[in-house]
């Protein structure tokens, strides 16, 4: 659902990190944002609730280059962790063109993870979006903590179209530009299919 500015020759694209709360979606948008040159990025907006959690959403535009003379510009969302703020994560998965589900490696996690993922099939499919043909990939941050479960474990219980996983530090670094480039890399391809 990328938006054309024809005027401005620019290829607007939406990228929304998607996962259960306190998982690291507003952490790795805060890194891309942290070490993203000044002329590659806008401004980042973070609504907040008193206990620091994302209530609303990260903006980030990043200019990626071009496709067919048109300057690409992705546009990074997250939506809130937490279920109770559903018709926020709605609001948030319109016109999306690629998602990043982050997952926390802890075991205590996964329930939330799994409730999560359930609720953004749910959501993409409200929206009229087929899971098999969206561009998405799937993070296991947190890698770092001592309780993380093993890698193929989470994979088993996560993994839904054989998507591309990364394991992330997101608060490090680690992985975060990856999963980036992995999600804009599909984006670009569908974009330039149509």
């Amino acid at each position: 659902m990328s938006f054309i500015n024809f005027a401005a020759r620019e290829i607007n694209c939406k990228i929304v990190y998607y996962g259960a709360g306190l998982g690291g979606k507003t952490t790795n948008l805060q890194y891309i944002f942290d070490k993203t040159a000044d002329k590659q990025k806008g401004k980042m907006i973070s609504l907040a609730t008193e206990t620091d959690r994302t209530l609303f959403f990260d903006f980030l535009p990043l200019d990626l280059g071009t496709v067919r003379g048109f300057k690409t510009r992705f546009h990074l969302y997250t939506v809130p962790g937490q279920v109770f703020y559903d018709a926020s994560r709605k609001l948030i998965l319109r016109g999306v063109d690629g998602v990043v589900f982050v997952a926390d490696s802890q075991q205590e996690r996964m329930d939330a993870n799994v409730e999560a993922l359930e609720n953004l099939h749910d959501n993409l499919k409200e929206h009229g979006y087929d899971f098999a043909k969206i561009p998405y990939v799937l993070q296991l941050n947190k890698r770092d903590l001592p309780n993380a479960m093993a890698v193929e474990q989470l994979k088993k219980d996560l993994s839904k179209k054989a998507e591309p996983v990364f394991e992330a530090v997101a608060f490090q670094g680690q992985g975060v530009f990856e999963t980036l480039k992995e999600v804009a890399r599909q984006v670009l391809v569908e974009l330039k299919k149509g």
